[in-house]
């Protein structure tokens, strides 16, 4: 249990409704149903419970089934859910995998929808006079939004802009430009940052939060709107991050303080949400990761179905002596607490490094090492009331010194930040944690290509091996460095889409294989760095328009 978090908040925010949208804005509750604003002055403390929605929206947003947590990775080069076999999962999440994709899976609606209920509940909170009362409150709530907004843009790029609560009867949204979205959530986020608090709680934005987001806007600029000339968008994320490490945060002395069930002491956490068990669960990643049999090594309660794989070619990159690896993945024999051998069946329970397919025919149930990055304590349900580390201080020096090498400006001090953060993972070996500017802007060591074995557990292998190799991405280090500190954290996809092939217009997202991941095949076919829009937003909403090269989809 959590001796220090804010029982009386997250009671609060459990207890508030989130306000989903049909087809994208709720257009029929009553304004002033929230609070009354008459004959009574609300106190901080009360103003803080009524925007409750948008907190627990946002944790609804991140742990939700399919959400932001899911869609981020399971995409990427890191991680996915093949066809277990004997044990089930498959379906859309290969498709996911494969970047098959179509709109009516599962996780576009969802974050779609959970979004727009962040946003929903915004609208409403904000017009409320009783709200407009504190500064404070009013910038919160509105930073919030612009987190929402940033995700539903970063998400679907096409996405209605409606910043008001209450519409006539009949009122549907429509599709905003792009550039307009950006501008509005660069303005609203310039406009809030500092008035946000300077406190650092969990679960509360803050001033230092706010720059994050705007410093992400910013940095993500020239990759989402495919022009990358324009190298101030680089320098402007550079300011805001500087106001953000101008703050009281410095980096944990050891990788795991950032992923214990209780995160609130960690001085490198900037933005965190709570979870909690009687008041707030949702982080599943223990009981989507470890095999049932293996539950017994921590002894867990909750339900585990070992549906998680990691990719032996991303594995491959971890250096040796990086303890970051050791923090993060286990394989090979699995003991139980008291130290007796796993076995299943009769069979020891050995977590195997190689996999054989996505689908064809598929993962065995021992195959894949397995995710124990978040705390997993002995009696709890899993992973389940580990908090959340939405932005912290390692994200901010790592993204300075991207911005720095893409400006190719004092890229010294680009390498002595990434040397910082590597700094806690190699204290048996400190000379191993340092890393020059040049090794940061070599070539990736992720062996790119599709590597499957058809073949069945027992009969003949049946390898299917293309390589393409990582030599030829830019910033190929620093890539690698990204996916190694900040695996299963909701960062890979928008890595994948920063990161480009020299002397192509294609990134490595769309043009590169993994797994049973194919390349696209038209090296100037981007479509798939945004997702298509949900087929139920479309059926609610005929103003709405599906993304270019989803039609049909």
């Amino acid at each position: 249990m959590k001796a220090n978090i804010n029982k009386l908040f997250l009671s609060a925010v459990v207890g508030a409704c989130c306000f989903v949208l049909a087809g994208c804005t709720n257009l029929d509750e009553t304004l002033y149903d929230t609070i009354s604003t008459e004959k009574h002055e609300f106190s901080k403390t009360e103003l803080e419970h009524t925007i409750a929605p948008v907190y627990s929206s946002l944790r609804t947003v991140y742990w939700g089934w399919f959400g932001l947590s899911d869609i981020m990775d399971m995409s990427s080069d890191v991680w996915g859910v093949p066809s277990r076999i004997g044990i089930g999962w498959g379906d859309l999440y290969v498709s996911m995998h494969k970047h098959e994709l179509n709109s009516e899976m599962g996780f576009f609606q969802v974050n779609w929808d959970n979004n727009y209920a962040g946003v929903n509940a915004c609208n409403k909170i904000l017009a409320n006079e009783a709200v407009a009362s504190s500064e404070e409150i009013v910038a919160q709530v509105r930073a919030y939004r612009a987190l929402y907004y940033y995700n539903l843009f970063n998400l679907y790029r096409n996405i209605p802009l409606d910043t008001t609560y209450v519409h006539e009867k009949g009122w549907l949204p429509e599709q905003a430009d792009p550039q307009l979205v950006f501008s509005w959530i660069e303005r609203e986020l310039k406009a809030v940052a500092d008035f946000c608090p300077s406190k650092v709680e969990m679960g509360k934005i803050n001033t230092y939060a706010a720059h994050m987001v705007l410093a992400k806007l910013y940095l993500n600029h020239n990759a989402w709107f495919k022009d990358d000339s324009d190298k101030s968008w680089y320098s402007k994320c550079i300011d805001e991050l500087d106001k953000v490490m101008a703050g009281p945060f410095v980096l944990a002395s050891s990788y795991n303080d950032n992923f214990m069930e209780d995160i609130s002491t960690s001085k490198e956490i900037i933005f965190g949400i709570p979870l909690e068990n009687k008041y707030a669960g949702g982080n599943y990643m223990a009981n989507l990761w470890i095999h049932n049999a293996g539950r017994s090594r921590w002894n867990f309660s909750g339900w585990a179905t070992g549906g998680g794989i990691v990719f032996p070619q991303f594995l491959d990159i971890y250096e040796e002596g990086d303890t970051r690896f050791e923090n993060t993945w286990t394989g090979g024999q699995q003991y139980a607490q008291d130290g007796s051998p796993i076995t299943v069946d009769g069979e020891p329970l050995i977590y195997t490094r190689e996999l054989h397919s996505i689908d064809n025919p598929g993962c065995y149930p021992f195959e894949s090492y397995r995710l124990i990055k978040y705390e997993i304590k002995s009696g709890d349900f899993g992973t389940s009331y580990d908090d959340v580390p939405y932005f912290r201080l390692a994200d901010a020096y790592m993204m300075k010194a991207e911005c720095l090498l893409r400006l190719g400006q004092n890229e010294q001090l680009a390498a002595e930040l990434v040397t910082q953060v590597r700094a806690r993972n190699f204290k048996a070996n400190p000379e191993k944690a340092t890393i020059t500017a040049a090794q940061l802007k070599d070539g990736s060591k992720y062996n790119y290509g599709h590597r499957e074995n058809q073949g069945k557990l027992g009969e003949e292998d049946k390898w299917i091996i293309r390589e393409e190799g990582g030599s030829d991405i830019e910033l190929g280090g620093l890539l690698d460095e990204l996916a190694k500190e900040f695996v299963c954290e909701a960062h890979r996809r928008d890595d994948i889409i920063r990161f480009t092939i020299k002397g192509t217009n294609q990134n490595v997202y769309n043009g590169k294989s993994w797994f049973c991941k194919d390349a696209v095949a038209d090296k100037n076919d981007r479509h798939m760095d945004i997702f298509p829009i949900p087929k139920s937003a479309l059926d609610g909403n005929p103003k709405l328009k599906q993304n270019p090269g989803y039609d049909g989809n």
